[in-house]
């Protein structure tokens, strides 16, 4: 890979932002610009709701289930032997540690690219305004995803694979990965693309968050339950602070659904897709 020296990199970033201003003039399909409504005062009815949505997806109960899943028959340090020995996507340990890394970054890059080009208003002070605001609130919830990961692996206190560190778990990797995945496709749904090319952009970061998390097995550095608790993580913080804090609201919401019967009460979870 190429590196940028600093003069390059900031040309690279004057790029992106350049093209963001032109691509991210406009609003999005509710009228407002992308960040207009980022707050840090959003409301405990907004802050449960978001809760409830980022806890009911898929991406967080289902790997979250799967971290737990492979605690049954030692299948953590089974898959990770395996992987860690045949090295089959990354050629070797090496390489996989490296890739890690790069993708990682991917992801982060991606992230930032999906803010600056969102319709954030017509004017230049509008959208100004707007993607400060938007691109604040969800860099400090990176800085809070990245303190919460610290605080797990001292608690968990769990070595590594490669019995070298006892901080094996969560996967900071993986959490990072589905961390600004999820920030990305929830940015990007404000874009109004074609429903074929947002279904084709959110199967490619789900690709990059698992080829981040595979990369750390093979590299010898986690176990299968570190990157999926990790996936899990980075979603659920990703998602919430989008929808409580961003402002954006969620396509997927959940409802606790109370029913009475005979017997007495059913609790429920309702999605809207």
């Amino acid at each position: 890979m190429t590196q940028r020296g600093p003069a390059s990199s900031l040309l690279f970033l004057y790029l992106i932002l350049l093209a963001g201003a032109v691509i991210g003039c406009g609003t999005m399909t509710n009228g407002r610009g992308w960040g207009q409504d980022a707050t840090l005062a959003p409301g405990w009815a907004r802050v449960g709701q978001a809760v409830l949505n980022a806890a009911a997806a898929p991406e967080t109960w289902g790997s979250a289930a799967g971290a737990l899943a492979f605690q049954v028959n030692d299948a953590d340090r089974k898959v990770t032997e395996w992987a860690a020995k045949k090295t089959p996507v990354f050629g070797s340990q090496e390489r996989a540690d490296r890739m890690s890394y790069d993708l990682r970054d991917a992801a982060g890059a991606i992230w930032i690219a999906s803010a600056v080009t969102a319709p954030s208003g017509n004017s230049a002070y509008d959208w100004s305004i707007a993607k400060a605001k938007g691109l604040g609130v969800q860099e400090g919830a990176g800085v809070f995803m990245r303190g919460t990961v610290g605080i797990l692996k001292d608690g968990a206190a769990r070595t590594r694979p490669n019995g070298i560190d006892t901080d094996s778990f969560p996967s900071a990797h993986a959490t990072g990965a589905a961390f600004y995945a999820t920030l990305a496709s929830r940015n990007l749904d404000a874009l109004q693309w074609s429903p074929a090319v947002t279904t084709a952009s959110q199967f490619g970061l789900g690709a990059l968050t698992a080829a981040t998390a595979w990369a750390r097995l093979e590299a010898n550095q986690h176990y299968p339950s570190d990157v999926l608790g990790g996936i899990a993580l980075g979603h659920f913080l990703g998602a919430f602070f989008t929808e409580a804090f961003v402002g954006l609201d969620n396509p997927r919401k959940a409802m606790m659904v109370v029913e009475p019967l005979r017997e007495g009460v059913v609790a429920m979870l309702r999605f809207n897709y």
